[in-house]
């Protein structure tokens, strides 16, 4: 029996199935094809612009005479700082002063209730009358002795017990005396006066308030204006090259011109001296304190201020100087920007010495000639081109 009858079917299927395969085929080939066609001829896309240098500002280094100086910092204190407290005992009448005004030497400041005291100085300069009155009694008495004795009249015995009356009137006399003036004492202790020129702080205790000496309690503060001190501490390397200089150049530290600077944006430099050196050395902290004296006639410094205290540690001599905003810090290490005679920066590390205000010594890594960025240091990357505008360094000194 054939089997062509029953495979005829299957082939036209498979025959229909690859014709449709190819068709897509050849649809697809041709998409490809157009597509290809179509890339190549497309125009190339334009290039990003290339961006400008930076522009960077630029001075040369400068050279200048400077100074050298330690800094040391320290605290403000008043010249004369006084507390206020009560001589004798009583209830507060009055206070008569503003919290934090000026008072000058003299001032009453406070008064205490003196009816108790003045009562007493009355009774002693009563008892001192009496004792004045006995004391000329025995001064007659005993004149009158002596003339008794010249004519034989009395006893020696008697002559001598009238003597003795004179004297012990006379200590009865002194004590009465001495007895008036304490009252008197009291009496003036009644009125709280300032005993220096100062600006006064608030008033601890008010009118009413019971005061007594034993209580050891603190009325008001006053302090001192001008001039005023600065204490600071210097360790012992800086003090024995202090004295070295003293030895071998013109110089003495006691008296010796210093300078003070604020922690703050004042933007002033304070000139004084040094007027006391301690005589030992602290063992626990190994220093020796100074004390620097300066004016304070504007009464911008006040005790208790934070300050730096500048002491001249050698003879002046030029240095190379750059603005402290110029210098980078990389880690541990400072460097700076060069520019290049091709307008590109070159990363340059340095070696720096002491602070001049908004300046910093270079001691190596660059020289008087080269210019070096000033301005802009956060666009700075190495060999980069910059366009670079130039700076007169004795401008920015100024």
């Amino acid at each position: 029996m054939s089997v062509m009858p029953f495979m005829s079917p299957m082939v036209n299927m498979v025959k229909k199935k690859m014709r449709c395969f190819m068709g897509r085929q050849l649809f697809f080939s041709l998409a490809l094809a157009w597509l290809l066609s179509a890339c190549h001829s497309a125009p190339e896309s334009p290039k990003p612009p290339t961006a400008p240098p930076p522009t960077v500002k630029v001075a040369q280094v400068l050279s200048k005479e400077i100074t050298p100086w330690d800094e040391y910092t320290g605290r403000i204190e008043a010249v004369n700082e006084v507390q206020l407290r009560a001589r004798v005992s009583g209830y507060i009448e009055k206070v008569q002063f503003n919290a934090g005004e000026k008072v000058k030497k003299g001032d009453v400041l406070f008064l205490i209730d003196s009816r108790p005291y003045k009562s007493q100085l009355n009774y002693a300069t009563a008892e001192q009358a009496k004792a004045s009155v006995k004391y000329e009694f025995a001064k007659n008495d005993l004149a009158r002795a002596e003339q008794l004795i010249a004519e034989k009249a009395i006893s020696l015995e008697e002559l001598d017990s009238r003597t003795h009356a004179v004297h012990e009137a006379l200590a009865v006399l002194d004590a009465a005396k001495a007895t008036v003036y304490a009252a008197q004492l009291n009496v003036s202790y009644c009125e709280i006066r300032a005993p220096i020129n100062g600006r006064i702080s608030r008033a601890l205790f008010t009118e009413g308030n019971l005061v007594t000496p034993s209580d050891n309690a603190v009325l008001a503060t006053i302090v001192s204006l001008n001039p005023v001190y600065v204490y600071v501490d210097v360790d012992e390397q800086a003090m024995l090259h202090y004295r070295a200089r003293s030895n071998s150049q013109d110089f003495n530290l006691n008296g010796a011109p210093v300078s003070l600077t604020l922690n703050s944006d004042v933007g002033r430099d304070f000139q004084g001296y040094i007027d006391y050196i301690a005589p030992k050395e602290d063992t626990k902290t190994g220093t020796i304190t100074l004390r620097g004296v300066f004016d304070n006639t504007d009464e911008l410094l006040s005790p208790g201020f934070f300050a730096r205290m500048r002491v001249r540690s050698a003879a002046p001599y030029r240095a190379q100087l750059l603005p402290s905003r110029a210098i980078g810090v990389d880690q541990s290490q400072s460097f700076v920007w060069v520019l290049k005679d091709d307008n590109h920066v070159e990363y340059r590390k340095v070696t720096l010495g002491a602070s001049e205000k908004n300046w910093r010594v270079i001691e190596a890594g660059v020289s008087a000639q080269e210019w070096v960025v000033i301005d802009g240091l956060q666009k700075m990357r190495p060999n980069i081109q910059v366009n670079p505008e130039r700076l007169d360094v004795a401008n920015l000194a100024e």
